[in-house]
């Protein structure tokens, strides 16, 4: 890791990142395919899931009773603890551990988090890592492996449905010694360098073009889904659905490539959406580029310590650049 000399061009970087990550085949998956193609990336936790079922009222989310989610916890003691073994094996595949927050509470909940304040914020943050450090104690399970990673790890995540504004959400990052968000959906269309907003590096979801959709696009994977058939469970639409997916982060790459070289930002979920519609495409797209030349597929931790090295007035040059997959042109 260096700084670049003014007008060197920078590396193109990938970030994969992971919301949730329940145990899952595809967690395997993107285990084996980081494996063979040199790549890293960030697995995103839910707190949720260092609970039992019985043991959910240890969590009390912000405006919410205890034990209330609006998903599912974690399940039976076995299950947890297979939840810990697939972590440490993240971890020791030299990947990213960040936080996808607690009670996943969205736009259409009594009390979502898009109505939160640093206050809530603060602590939904107390009670994930709470959660995360004394996941034994709260759930009563005494066998199985020790999570191999502490909580001074979490330098950042994503919070649930994109919800929380900077002026509530950031200061409680910065609170917990957090470094990055990638909450925030981008602020235009294309492919632009990251921000350092409130002490915070933002790497917004990308609005770029597609050229299958032959329209601009935010790059999320449930998105995707809802603009191609309105999120309905059709798995004969699953070959195309890939392939629109597959398509567009290629456009969106080689744009960037040619272009600004901002950061790629893939945000993705194991959920089989769709007869499992994105996450082979994903795969492919990380197998496809990350062995090329002057690309590394990084997390965002890492990231965060390459713009941290760079020359203010290099970086400043870099987000002036045009912007990359603005459309079918450029």
């Amino acid at each position: 890791m260096r700084r670049l000399a003014p007008g060197e061009r920078p590396p193109q970087f990938v970030l994969f990142s992971f919301d949730g990550v329940g145990v899952s085949p595809n967690w395997d998956l993107f285990l084996r395919t980081a494996e063979r193609s040199n790549a890293r990336f960030t697995a995103l936790m839910t707190g949720l899931y260092f609970l039992t079922d019985d043991a959910r009222r240890q969590y009390r989310g912000p405006g919410h009773r205890p034990g209330e989610a609006a998903i599912g916890f974690g399940g039976t003691k076995a299950e947890v603890v297979q939840q810990i073994h697939y972590l440490n094996r993240t971890w020791f595949g030299g990947h990213e551990l960040g936080t996808h927050y607690v009670g996943h509470f969205c736009r259409g909940d009594r009390y979502p988090g898009e109505r939160w304040s640093t206050r809530d914020w603060n602590h939904e943050l107390d009670q994930f890592f709470a959660l995360m450090q004394n996941w034994r104690r709260n759930t009563g399970i005494l066998h199985g492996p020790d999570l191999a990673f502490p909580r001074t790890v979490v330098k950042g995540g994503r919070t649930q449905c994109l919800e929380g504004a900077p002026g509530t959400l950031f200061p409680a990052l910065m609170a917990h010694g957090m470094t990055w968000d990638s909450s925030q959906p981008a602020e235009v269309t294309g492919l632009a360098w990251p921000k350092k907003v409130r002490g915070i590096w933002e790497f917004a979801i990308p609005y770029a073009y597609s050229p299958p959709l032959k329209r601009a696009q935010t790059a999320l994977d449930f998105n995707f889904w809802v603009s191609v058939n309105g999120a309905k469970n059709i798995p004969g639409d699953a070959i195309r659905l890939r392939r629109i997916v597959k398509e567009t982060y290629h456009y969106m790459y080689d744009r960037a490539y040619a272009g600004n070289r901002a950061p790629l930002v893939i945000a993705n979920h194991f959920n089989e959406w769709n007869g499992n519609a994105f996450n082979p495409a994903t795969a492919d797209f990380m197998a496809d580029v990350c062995g090329r030349a002057e690309t590394l597929c990084i997390t965002h931790v890492d990231l965060v310590a390459w713009l941290e090295l760079q020359d203010p007035a290099v970086l400043g040059a870099l987000s002036r650049a045009p912007l990359s997959a603005v459309d079918g042109r450029r």
